[in-house]
């Protein structure tokens, strides 16, 4: 990460987005089961979304349960910090289907690295979510570019 702020101090996050299909909230360490269980059964899938090219997550051999949870706890020390933002999506009915990374770049051309995965057997929602953040961010958030990779 670079020395300059993520977020401004005074950046009030703005509510996340909600559908009729489904909604973003704050991933924490209380979705650990539903998380776990929701990428470890789309690991391949995971793996051949746009944006996870890189080959390293999801781990192709999953990992533990408290593994996951230390990830977890991770990520909400990051969103309390300001030093980056991870949404789990929920369907309708709460369960964890997907997740939504928002994360300072690592070069000088964008403001933020978003990635996005959805359970395999929820694949259909791929592109709404996408395309649900995409405005979210480019209405509601300070950054100037980002790096999205298009479905």
């Amino acid at each position: 990460m670079s020395d300059r702020a993520f977020v401004p101090d005074d950046f009030v996050v703005p509510a996340p987005p909600a559908t009729p299909r489904f909604r973003l909230e704050p991933l924490g360490p209380q979705h650990n089961a539903a998380d776990h269980a929701a990428w470890t059964s789309s690991i391949e899938h995971i793996r051949a979304t746009p944006g996870f090219p890189d080959g390293k997550w999801p781990p192709v051999d999953g990992m533990s349960l408290e593994a996951n949870l230390a990830d977890l706890r991770r990520h909400a020390d990051d969103f309390a910090r300001r030093r980056g933002f991870t949404y789990t999506v929920l369907d309708r009915d709460g369960d964890v289907i997907g997740c939504v990374y928002i994360y300072p770049s690592t070069g000088d051309a964008h403001d933020a690295e978003v990635s996005s995965w959805v359970r395999a057997d929820r694949a259909d929602l791929d592109v709404p979510l996408y395309e649900a953040v995409t405005a979210w961010l480019s209405a509601h958030w300070p950054f100037r570019a980002l790096s999205y990779h298009p479905r």
